[in-house]
């Protein structure tokens, strides 16, 4: 991204300004830690992080990630990414990001529960609807949201807003589990157009809550998803997978194996002979090693950061056209700023109004990044990062930076 940044040449445009520096170091860090009592009595320390990178086009905006390896780094460059993808798509929100070093799974529900009301403790004059909305993000679902919200409501006034991807009982958008999903796809249906592809097949990496949605979201237009994976191993079939049934099997047993409308997967799935590949597990999944294993003609990125940097090159090298997770997938923010709408007029959407709002709103900032890109003879990704950091950077100076 530095490389991008420097080539935009802020600096010239708006002298003595400081506007790459301003950028690229975040507004707040925070850090703490928390002590959580475990069910056997004994009490475990968690370090915990909130990143409140910038706010220049409107509050703090960025999931929460509970995972062993999260550190103050990553939480850093996932809070970068936040602005940049608030800005893309044209919504008024900046970024942020926090984290939690824990294993979820090693947790009982009612530890998992003391460690995330802790942890609003320790942001309460951080955190708020006006201020910094966290969501949901790898390891936290709606049901840590809903403990948020409700420790969140014993000490402030105005609270129904504080995170979004709550359950709909409390305050919930209709379509927000899918949103990530969806949008995904539906970006990846405008790059079909554009490349003139015919009867395109899909090979999905992960089957998490956005894997499994932007197979459903595929298997809803009637695009051919022929090979899946997750963590415990993958499946194929070259007629094309069953998804509801898959869905409905992953419910049943917790993984894609097994699934008997398919068969097993022995290689690397990003090395399966498709039209389309959609990454949908964590970060560094496609490296310069890999990379040239590459079968499909279209990526769309559906986790954050799934290929590298040196693999982007690589790709691009290839004639590999690659939809960056920044617009890809934008469908949970741009859900999430839906919610955050419906909290403060106090509404309930139907689920087809949000669907269609999301389908415009991410067709629009496809349609953006696609015109750059051609224009500037550039890679999507590239194209991306210029108009979210040209947003940004006016709206700097609109304020009053001079």
């Amino acid at each position: 991204m530095l490389d991008i940044v420097d080539k935009m040449h802020l600096e010239e445009r708006y002298p003595r300004q400081n506007i790459v520096q301003r950028f690229l170091e975040p507004d707040k860090v925070i850090v703490f830690t928390v002590y959580v009592q475990r069910d056997n009595g004994s009490v475990d320390i968690f370090e915990c992080y909130r990143v409140q990178h910038d706010d220049t086009l409107g509050c703090y905006k960025g999931g929460i990630r509970f995972h062993p390896e999260v550190n103050l780094d990553e939480v850093k460059a996932l809070a970068t990414w936040m602005t940049i993808k608030t800005a893309l798509v044209d919504i008024p929100f900046g970024g942020a990001k926090g984290g939690i070093k824990v294993d979820p799974t090693k947790l009982s529900v009612a530890e998992l529960e003391r460690l995330v009301r802790k942890y609003t403790q320790g942001l309460l004059n951080d955190i708020g609807p006006a201020s910094d909305i966290p969501a949901p993000d790898v390891g936290t679902s709606s049901r840590e949201m809903a403990w948020i919200y409700d420790e969140y409501r014993k000490h402030r006034t105005v609270a129904r807003g504080v995170v979004t991807g709550k359950p709909i009982e409390v305050g919930g958008s209709l379509g927000r589990s899918a949103a990530t999903g969806n949008g995904m796809v539906c970006t990846m249906m405008q790059a079909i157009k554009d490349l003139g592809l015919k009867d395109p097949t899909v090979a999905i990496q992960g089957f998490g809550n956005v894997g499994s949605h932007a197979a459903l979201a595929c298997a809803a237009r009637g695009i051919t998803v022929d090979a899946v994976n997750d963590v415990y191993g993958g499946i194929y079939n070259n007629q094309g997978i069953n998804i509801p049934a898959l869905v409905q099997h992953v419910n049943q047993t917790g993984s894609v194996v097994g699934f008997s409308g398919a068969d097993k997967l022995l290689d690397d799935i990003i090395a399966y002979p498709c039209d389309i590949l959609l990454p949908c597990a964590l970060e560094g999944a496609i490296t310069a090693e890999n990379a040239h294993m590459v079968q499909a003609r279209l990526i769309v990125e559906g986790a954050n950061g799934p290929v590298t940097l040196d693999a982007d090159d690589v790709l691009n090298d290839m004639g590999v056209l690659i939809i960056p997770d920044i617009l890809a997938n934008s469908g949970g923010v741009i859900v999430s700023y839906y919610e955050t709408v419906q909290n403060r007029q106090g509404l309930y959407w139907e689920e087809k109004k949000v669907n269609d709002l999301l389908y415009r709103q991410i067709t629009k900032a496809y349609q953006q990044v696609s015109n750059m890109a051609r224009k500037q003879n550039i890679s999507y990704r590239k194209a991306s990062y210029y108009l979210a950091i040209d947003k940004i950077a006016r709206a700097i100076i609109m304020r009053g930076a001079q």
